[in-house]
């Protein structure tokens, strides 16, 4: 059987005036993350690491900031589109590890509902999410936006 690992990185500033999703959930907080679609960086991260671990490029590749169509998407409708492209490149998710970054929102009592929609937006495999803070050091310390780290495992089929 043959395996591929991908990492998926995204960072955005946080802005007044926007809602603020993660993981394909509206979370209530008086500031949203600035990006050219709904700005959800554990869906941006998630759909790099996939693409990364198929060999397809990237999501500015696939989904360009320039393209105006996209102004304002869903981050899930992109990573069921990009997923769509994995599986026709031949591939399937085993599981795959996303990490939020940041002092604030705190998620636990989202995590599983994030979880979930990742995991439907993709229609197969383990999803899991998690958090961490950097102790106040850089941009995510100064609470000035939010980071994703993720890694997507593959395999063949």
């Amino acid at each position: 059987m043959a395996f591929r690992v991908g990492i998926g990185v995204d960072a955005h500033a946080l802005a007044d005036g926007i809602p603020l999703v993660l993981g394909g959930v509206e979370l209530n907080h008086p500031r949203g993350l600035a990006g050219h679609s709904d700005g959800d960086v554990l869906a941006h991260a998630l759909i790099d690491a996939l693409l990364g671990a198929a060999g397809l490029g990237d999501i500015g590749g696939l989904f360009p900031s320039a393209d105006e169509e996209l102004g304002g998407a869903s981050s899930l409708a992109l990573l069921t589109d990009a997923y769509g492209r994995v599986k026709a490149a031949g591939w399937r998710l085993v599981n795959a590890d996303c990490v939020l970054i940041g002092e604030e929102p705190r998620i636990a009592a989202h995590r599983d509902e994030m979880r979930r929609r990742l995991r439907d937006a993709i229609g197969e495999g383990e999803v899991n999410v998690r958090a961490t803070t950097t102790d106040r050091l850089g941009f995510t310390g100064r609470v000035e936006g939010l980071a994703a780290q993720a890694v997507a495992l593959l395999e063949a089929g």
